[in-house]
């Protein structure tokens, strides 16, 4: 709970909470994955999983596989692989056709949602002969997940109104995808922008990961798994937004890759609707928000939204309140990110 509250930027408190975890519920591997809040498809991944090589191959079967899918894992926020197959563990299409060889014999997924949105999902995997999560660790993460999911959405609001570089993707920013989620080209501003969304260590290649899990939402979407649109809002360079996108490629079915994966400053709407959610403003004062944007007085407001101008300074009394805007210039500027 102290941890919670000490804010701070999201991957640092994911390692944080993650040390704390480990000294009571034991783990041999883990993926801890922010989601859109909107779409539910992941951008944000921290990992400490066997053979990173792999990587587009675990996180394709983890968007096929229907057992324990983050999007539908209601109350309890965490549930083990053995109990969700009845310890038929081959239920799992990701287990079946790659866990297994690594040896994994439980695996404890957990969900960060509120009723303003999916915020992540993390998955603590253990090996060995007698290695399943049992009553007590698993009750214990979910109280975690409920502590925790309100401090991963302040730090994505934090992160909308936080300083923003001067430059925006330098585009067009395009990457093509194999069906395996294989890259096989990509534009040449691409390995900046990806370096930017996801830190590598000095002198490493960027791991394309948000590239991975929109194109693996496109297929799981086609193949009738969830029908969440496959993309995500993702924060480049810790300020500015970007919007991740995948879609078929059109032309010849012989060529070597069939997914574009595009990555595009976030538009007006995209930020706003974030912005609302972020920092848990009521439909209302997301209608507000919306307008704000989109420019205008306050009897324009009012007009917009079929409300009087009363209502409307109440309206923004309690944006102002939540957000700690302290004019309507600031909170345009937020909300725009200018």
């Amino acid at each position: 709970m102290r941890r919670a509250a000490a804010g701070g930027d999201e991957r640092g408190l994911r390692r944080d909470v993650l040390d704390l975890v480990r000294a009571v519920v034991p783990f041999d591997a883990y993926a801890w994955v922010l989601t859109d809040p909107l779409t539910c498809v992941g951008w944000s991944p921290l990992a400490e999983t066997p053979q990173l090589a792999g990587l587009p191959n675990l996180i394709r079967l983890k968007y096929l596989t229907t057992v324990n899918r983050w999007t539908a894992i209601a109350d309890p926020s965490a549930v083990t692989l053995r109990s969700a197959t009845g310890n038929d563990l081959a239920r799992s299409r990701v287990w079946r056709e790659l866990l297994h060889t690594y040896g994994v014999a439980d695996v404890v997924s957990c969900v960060h949602r509120d009723r303003f949105g999916h915020w992540g999902f993390l998955d603590l995997w253990r090996s060995g002969s007698d290695a399943a999560f049992d009553d007590h660790e698993v009750t214990f993460l979910a109280r975690v997940a409920e502590l925790i999911t309100p401090a991963l959405r302040r730090c994505a609001a934090e992160a909308l109104v936080a300083p923003a570089p001067a430059s925006a993707v330098s585009g067009p920013v395009v990457l093509l995808l194999a069906d395996g989620l294989d890259v096989r080209a990509h534009t040449r501003p691409a390995a900046d922008t990806l370096r930017a969304l996801v830190p590598a260590p000095p002198g490493a290649e960027p791991i394309p990961a948000v590239a991975y899990n929109v194109a693996a939402q496109l297929v799981a979407r086609e193949a009738g798994v969830d029908d969440h649109p496959p993309w995500a809002r993702a924060y480049l360079a810790g300020a500015r937004l970007v919007t991740v996108r995948a879609d078929r490629v059109e032309g010849d079915p012989g060529a070597p890759y069939d997914i574009a994966v595009t990555i595009e400053t976030a538009s007006a709407g995209e930020r706003a609707d974030l912005f609302a959610r972020a920092f848990g403003l009521t439909r209302r004062e997301a209608e507000l928000v919306g307008a704000i944007a989109g420019g205008g007085d306050t009897r324009d407001l009012a007009r917009t939204m079929q409300v009087s101008e009363n209502t409307v300074q109440d309206h923004l009394k309690s944006v102002f309140g939540k957000t700690s805007a302290r004019s309507r210039t600031q909170l345009l500027a937020w909300v725009r990110g200018s």
